[in-house]
């Protein structure tokens, strides 16, 4: 019975006896239980050092309470299971790790793999990422991996990574759309990344996320709303298909900045700020989570900006901006 707990069958029959009959010494079990005293001796040992006895005397033992030494060596036995699941589980991890880069290099056997997990999403992203060569085409819009409200580090880390990519002579180019906006400071780091070297174009609104690596390796979420299970393509036509999707998009979509900003007309950063979101086509409830604003106040300073642009309507807003070359 608590062989689970790592008493052998003898040391649970000391243990059983001593409970009987307490106070009996390794003599008089040892002829109880038809073995030699060394034995017994042994067997009291170990379930001393396990917390089922307790030492009275020379060559003495009597019985810890069974309700709280059991009940130990359970509780023990259970985080020392653990602990090795742990590192089962971290070994899995550098196997997986290993299988998906050996997987990218050498070439599928099949076309679509799936990946479930957060952590195998992640991995495989950092793969594209490390292996990509000259080439990365994007549409951007959530779901994002972690949390898209660490906008500071998030935002950060994303110039990071870009710009490291850049070094090495990758060509980017995503397509954005109102979407990827809703993360706080995301536009100023769009404008950032585009005077870094990105080629970045804004849509309404885009199917679905989508990176493509070099047109040999393309990764897209299986369900919409969810960035823990995608779908990992490899060279077929359904991978040449989305390349040609994303030109599509890539045409439709129009520039986030344009020509360089005269200094004399240039006008104030929120205003800036302003006429990017609108020509991103964000609606005015997005445009002040960006402002850290009421949907009604946004609407007010939209409207001060057509004013001061000397025009009436929101296009001819945008169209003036890009005439002076604010946009």
């Amino acid at each position: 019975m608590l062989g689970a707990v790592g008493v052998t069958d003898f040391d649970e029959r000391v243990y059983r006896l001593l409970l009987r009959r307490p106070g009996r010494r390794t003599g008089e079990m040892a002829a109880e239980l038809g073995v030699g005293p060394a034995r017994v001796r042994s067997a009291l040992a170990r379930l001393a050092d396990a917390g089922l006895l307790r030492r009275g005397g020379p060559g003495r033992y009597e019985a810890v309470p069974p309700e709280a030494a059991i009940e130990w060596l359970v509780d023990r036995r259970r985080l020392e299971a653990e602990a090795r699941l742990a590192a089962v589980r971290t070994v899995v991890s550098d196997f997986t790790q290993l299988y998906h880069s050996g997987r990218m290099e050498a070439g599928p056997a099949g076309v679509v793999e799936v990946l479930a997990g957060e952590e195998a999403v992640k991995r495989v992203v950092t793969e594209l990422q490390r292996t990509v060569g000259t080439e990365l085409l994007g549409f951007d819009r959530p779901p994002y991996v972690g949390r898209p409200d660490d906008s500071t580090d998030t935002n950060e880390s994303e110039l990071e990574t870009t710009r490291s990519l850049l070094t090495r002579g990758v060509d980017i180019r995503v397509v954005y759309c109102a979407d990827s906006l809703y993360r706080p400071g995301r536009l100023e780091t769009l404008v950032r990344l585009a005077e870094e070297g990105e080629r970045s174009r804004f849509v309404e609104h885009l199917p679905f996320k989508l990176r493509i690596a070099d047109r040999r390796v393309g990764l897209f979420p299986l369900v919409d709303g969810v960035y823990d299970n995608i779908a990992l393509l490899h060279p077929s036509r359904l991978l040449d298909a989305l390349v040609e999707l994303f030109e599509v998009y890539w045409e439709r979509g129009r520039p986030l900045t344009g020509l360089p900003q005269t200094t004399d007309e240039r006008p104030p950063e929120e205003d800036l700020l302003v006429l990017r979101l609108l020509n991103a086509g964000l609606k005015d409830e997005a445009i002040g989570r960006h402002l850290g604003v009421s949907a009604r106040t946004a609407t007010r300073k939209i409207a001060a900006v057509i004013e001061r642009l000397g025009v009436t309507t929101r296009f001819q807003a945008g169209a003036a901006a890009a005439a002076r070359g604010w946009l």
